[in-house]
């Protein structure tokens, strides 16, 4: 985009350029209380004088169309003539380096096309145009986008910087209050603070748009967005900012017309969520990593359910959810048949999984459980409309078309669906095949080699029995009420060890499911590479943007690894364990209308409702009811060996 950033500094005629001037001191810090950049710098030009630069960046989370930079320069000994220069300009093309395809494609031309420019005063003007897109910019001017980056001026003119940092600051102490995470150790409390503050960050002022997989902070992935935003970054949202998961949900409602399109291009039925993308269109150029990935439906209805569990938002589910639900459902009934081979159940062929090291396989088993999760959703919310809700079950009728004899082949769907599952291991299948793939030593493969998927050909790697992502686990942890812990410990014992981490979406669920195992070393080894994914730069592609869906994953890790915080069909359970890194752990949820803080010290748990109507849930197997005339409980944590 129009980068407005550049300021230039010359001193006696010196320019100030880092790269070749004596600087004395330099400090860049992110206030992540107050939301503001802050660099100090100490500069000493070729003329012997001396001069401190502070400048100050803030983007707004209040006002989207606002940034604004506060720059100071004191000359500390001697008089010396100033030229500042503030230029607002477009940023070339750019280029892939090698052959990753998580970064973005070369750009051999400017993305932004100019339309116009103007200059009076001290304000300047550029107005662009992508060039295929066809998206409009101004910086600050184009028609009715014109007169409304004239009023944000002109607005934040009149209130001056100092107002617009206490509104800064206003917002994100709410923020904190809602969403912090509190550990007591100053490291991992920094790193976790600003995970969140991404997040925050990408999703705050995304009204009417999604989350890009790396936010706000890079080019890697092009600005497209993914199943990232609804399994990993929602959660967090859901119980700490639910009006932001809202924008997010509406904004795939508001691209729906755009699935029922891209599923009539694919000759199915219904409505197919594109893989990645900008504004609903499918962006992937890869079929058998992107769109073969139909679980993107089922992602989708899942957060869906999610979010109405957490707030009773029926209005939604009612409304915009219920149109969701009734064209995936019709779509998983299209991909899907019922096989005499299996014995007349539901099988689904020819897709790909979360983990993108084995594509375009049979009975993928995250994607035939999360589908029967999507299609007795639909059946149960239609036929509750029917049945209590006339008037909205016929405005869906008239959306969708529905016709009452589709709910009964839904139900059907669900109820035989097949999943693949070996009776000697005891354990849930990947697919059909996997069992038949040559396990890959990984055990003999040089750190070098890693990721597999930039060093060997695609189709090596689809040959051989090996993981990208917990795929399997991963399911088993998204629908915890459906599995033993015997269950899920075989699953875990299977495939962990021939999972690579590759993704960086992996190792949170990893680290999960290993402390509910009591896999407490494992559990923190995972915790620590998910936490400082970005801070430490584990994975050497940060250069690229956050991996904003690890940052949420970091969250999910905390909550429900560590809390233990469930959430079974609107059942709400919590499972603490005692924390062995950290004195006390407090954090805070917002469920059905209602803030609870959680804290565990000294091998207890306490329960704090702060706010609402009251709470019923349980503590492991003991129900609990809070009500604002009783408002606390405390009960022991489970022990972790």
């Amino acid at each position: 985009m129009t980068d407005a950033r550049i300021i230039r500094l010359f001193i006696d005629g010196e320019p100030l350029d880092l790269a070749e001037v004596e600087i004395e001191s330099y400090e860049r810090a992110l206030d992540m209380r107050n939301g503001v950049l802050e660099r100090t710098l100490l500069w000493t030009t070729p003329s012997g004088k001396r001069a401190r630069l502070t400048s100050k960046r803030l983007v707004s989370l209040v006002d989207r169309h606002l940034a604004v930079i506060e720059y100071e320069v004191t000359l500390l000994d001697k008089a010396a003539p100033l030229d500042i220069r503030s230029v607002t300009a477009v940023p070339s093309g750019y280029s892939q380096a090698g052959n990753d395809p998580r970064k973005s494609r070369a750009l051999g031309e400017g993305v932004l096309q100019p339309v116009s420019h103007s200059g009076q005063d001290l304000r300047a003007v550029l107005c662009h145009q992508t060039s295929r897109s066809q998206l409009k910019l101004a910086c600050p001017e184009m028609g009715e986008l014109r007169h409304r980056a004239r009023r944000t001026l002109d607005r934040a003119i009149r209130r001056g910087p100092g107002e617009i940092r206490a509104e800064q600051r206003a917002y994100l102490d709410e923020f904190w209050a809602d969403s912090d995470y509190e550990v007591g150790d100053d490291a991992a409390q920094q790193a976790i603070r600003f995970n969140l503050f991404q997040i925050l960050q990408a999703s705050a002022r995304a009204d009417g748009a999604g989350v890009a997989a790396k936010g706000l902070t890079g080019h890697g992935y092009e600005g497209h967005y993914f199943w990232d935003t609804e399994i990993y970054v929602l959660p967090f949202l859901i119980y700490t900012q639910p009006q932001l998961a809202r924008n997010l949900l509406m904004f795939r409602y508001r691209t729906l017309d755009k699935a029922r399109q891209r599923a009539r291009e694919v000759n199915q039925r219904g409505a197919l969520f594109p893989w990645r993308t900008i504004s609903g269109e499918e962006a992937s150029a890869y079929y058998a990593a992107g769109t073969a990935q139909y679980h993107i439906n089922a992602d989708i209805v899942y957060a869906i359910r999610k979010y109405v569990n957490a707030t009773g938002d029926t209005d939604f589910l009612y409304g915009p959810g219920a149109e969701i639900l009734v064209e995936t459902a019709r779509l998983w009934l299209d991909l899907g048949f019922f096989s005499e081979r299996h014995d007349g159940q539901f099988c689904i062929v020819g897709v790909t999984g979360p983990d993108e090291y084995n594509t375009v396989v049979n009975n993928n088993a995250f994607t035939n459980l999360m589908a029967r999760e999507n299609l007795r959703f639909a059946v149960t919310t239609v036929e509750y409309l029917a049945e209590h809700l006339p008037d909205a079950h016929a405005a869906l009728v008239d959306a969708t078309g529905l016709e009452a004899g589709e709910i009964d082949e839904w139900r059907r769907a669900a109820e035989n669906m097949y999943l693949p599952y070996s009776e000697e291991l005891g354990i849930y299948l990947q697919d059909d095949d996997f069992l038949e793939r040559k396990p890959w030593d990984l055990e003999n493969t040089p750190a070098e080699k890693y990721p597999l998927l930039l060093n060997y050909h695609p189709l090596v790697i689809y040959r051989h029995q090996v993981i990208k992502q917990a795929d399997v686990v991963l399911a088993m942890f998204l629908l915890r009420d459906q599995f033993g812990t015997e269950e899920m410990k075989r699953t875990y014992d299977f495939y962990d060890p021939m999972t690579t981490g590759d993704s960086s979406l992996s190792v949170c669920i990893q680290g999960i499911v290993a402390a509910e195992l009591r896999y407490m070393e494992k559990a923190r080894q995972y915790a620590r590479h998910a936490l400082l994914m970005d801070l430490n730069d584990v994975a050497g592609n940060v250069s690229d943007g956050c991996h904003i869906a690890s940052m949420g994953g970091t969250w999910i890790m905390l909550a429900q690894g560590l809390v233990g915080f469930r959430d079974a069909g609107g059942e709400f359970s919590f499972r603490p364990l005692r924390p062995h890194d950290f004195r006390e752990v407090r954090t805070r949820f917002r469920i059905r209308g209602n803030q609870l803080e959680v804290c565990i010290r000294d091998g207890e748990a306490s329960y704090r409702l702060l706010s609402g109507p009251g709470l019923d849930f349980c503590h492991v197997d003991e129900p609990l009811s809070l009500t604002p005339d009783d408002p606390t409980a405390v009960r022991p944590c489970l022990r972790t060996a």
